[in-house]
C-alpha cells in the first residue's frame, strides 16, 4: 500500500483553522492551487457522501468528517494520471489537525494501491505541499 503525508505548522489555533478548511465544498483558501472546484449532487459539503470536482479533473467524495477530532477523509474516485480510476484503488486522503506549541499541526496524508505507487507520491505530494502553503497563506 502506498502512502504520501506532507504536514505544517500554521501560527493559528486550531479551531479557527477548522473552521476554514471543514465544508468540503469550499476551498476558497486554495487560492492559486484549485482553480475551479464544482459541487455535484445536493449533499451539503459538511455531509458523508457530499462529492466535488476540483480543477475539472479530481472527482472526490467526503467520507468522513469529525468535529470533535478536527479531522475529514475523502476517497479520490477518479482523477488525471496517476489518479486515474483505472490507476490507482482505494485512494483515501486525510486531513487531520491538531494542538501544537505555534498553533495548529496540519496533516495530510493519503493511502492507496497502484501498481505504480512512485507515480503517485510524486504526483501529489507537491500537491499537498501547495495545499498546506496555500491554508497557512490564507490565515496570515
Amino acid at each position: 500500500m502506498g502512502k504520501c503525508y506532507k504536514n505544517i505548522e500554521i501560527a493559528t489555533p486550531v479551531a479557527t483553522v477548522w473552521q476554514k478548511i471543514r465544508d468540503f465544498h469550499d476551498m476558497t483558501w486554495a487560492e492559486g492551487v484549485i482553480t475551479s472546484l464544482v459541487k455535484v449532487g445536493q449533499t451539503s459539503g459538511t455531509d458523508i457522501g457530499a462529492k466535488r470536482i476540483l480543477n475539472d479533473a479530481f472527482h472526490e467524495t467526503l467520507v468522513c468528517l469529525d468535529d470533535n477530532n478536527y479531522t475529514f477523509s475523502y476517497a479520490v474516485d477518479d482523477g488525471p494520471g496517476p489518479l486515474a480510476k483505472t490507476a490507482v484503488d482505494n485512494y483515501l486522503g486525510v486531513v487531520k489537525l491538531s494542538e501544537s506549541t505555534t498553533g495548529t499541526l496540519v496533516e495530510w496524508s493519503s493511502s492507496f494501491t497502484s501498481s505504480n505507487e512512485g507515480e503517485v507520491i510524486e504526483f501529489c505530494d507537491p500537491i499537498y505541499t501547495a495545499l498546506l502553503g496555500a491554508l497557512k497563506s490564507s490565515l496570515s
